[in-house]
């Protein structure tokens, strides 16, 4: 579904990623781990057409060029990105409709009513501004905007960040249930433990690079890479 070779990505004359490749299939969790500045955030806005780059990044087959951003929801490929990026004036319905300006045509009503149906607290608030929903609500409304778009491919930049521990269990189900419905994702997460519970495959990034890569329950097991990157001596468990 998506297939990335030889990314690289430079702010200015400082390279932050080099060389990097990887893959996601339909129907997976792949995730995206790895200390903070590794350029995780950095990959899915290159992927998005938020950054120039060099190398290919193909989706369905098709080369995806830098820039031209608004084509990516178009063919099915939608960025939740870090901080949310909610509207805080604009009023939770308002925030959602954002999510169809990539759709041809009036989106149905039962689109709307879907994201309401997964997220009822949405429902119950659409019509007061989004800056006064919680950090968790808020989450929900920027996954609920990305779901109006009907992504095949959902790429989710720290969708935990500033969250309270139960709200993170929350986000975490979520992605579950989004990928059991059949939306493929890419998940970046700070929360390498939560995440390697959920994913099908994952890559770790240091510097710019792809240094460990395997089936998720793999990374969890391995004990160096725990050490490294997962900031603990010890082997994770599932």
């Amino acid at each position: 579904m998506l297939r990335v070779e030889g990314l690289g990505v430079a702010y200015g004359a400082v390279r932050v990623i080099r060389e990097l490749a990887f893959e996601v299939h339909p129907g997976e969790i792949v995730a995206l781990i790895g200390p903070n500045g590794a350029g995780k955030t950095t990959t899915l806005k290159a992927i998005a057409g938020l950054l120039p780059f060099a190398g290919r990044i193909a989706f369905d087959g098709a080369e995806l060029r830098p820039g031209r951003a608004e084509e990516r929801p178009r063919a099915g490929l939608v960025l939740v990105p870090e901080g949310r990026g909610i509207l805080a004036q604009m009023t939770v319905y308002e925030n959602l409709q954002l999510g169809a300006y990539s759709r041809h045509g009036e989106v149905p009503r039962s689109d709307f009513d879907d994201v309401f149906g997964r997220f009822p607290i949405l429902a119950e608030r659409r019509n007061i501004p989004a800056g006064l929903l919680s950090g968790g609500e808020q989450q929900m409304l920027a996954i609920g905007r990305a779901l109006i778009a009907k992504p095949r491919l959902l790429m989710l930049d720290e969708p935990s960040l500033g969250l309270s521990p139960m709200l993170v269990e929350k986000v975490f189900q979520i992605v579950k249930e989004l990928r059991d419905a059949g939306i493929t994702i890419l998940l970046v997460e700070q929360k390498a433990r939560q995440t390697l519970a959920i994913a099908t495959r994952a890559y770790v990034l240091e510097t710019g690079r792809i240094v460990a890569a395997d089936q998720a329950e793999k990374l969890v097991g391995d004990a160096v890479i725990a050490k490294a990157y997962l900031g603990t001596g010890a082997a994770l468990k599932r």
